[in-house]
């Protein structure tokens, strides 16, 4: 593959990691409306687990994303 392909690459994949970024925003938002909105103790609890466990997702493909332009960054290194 050339070296603009993974040039181009590394910008779709640095497009790909702001929307992550974003949703990852979106979602603790709405959780934590979720939260203060929620009425019982058990419910809360709930939602505060599922916060935590999709701030982790978000966690895990941005750092997929962030390996992805390594990766993408070694291979034109190779081309030089």
């Amino acid at each position: 593959m050339s070296k603009e392909y993974y040039k181009k690459r590394i910008i779709d994949l640095r497009a790909d990691m702001a929307r992550e970024k974003e949703a990852k925003k979106r979602d603790n938002e709405r959780y934590a409306s979720l939260i203060k909105g929620a009425s019982s103790p058990s419910s809360k609890a709930s939602y505060r687990k599922q916060k935590i466990d999709k701030a982790a997702y978000h966690d895990r493909q941005i750092e997929s994303l962030k390996r992805q332009i390594e990766s993408c960054k070694e291979s034109i290194a190779r081309y030089k």
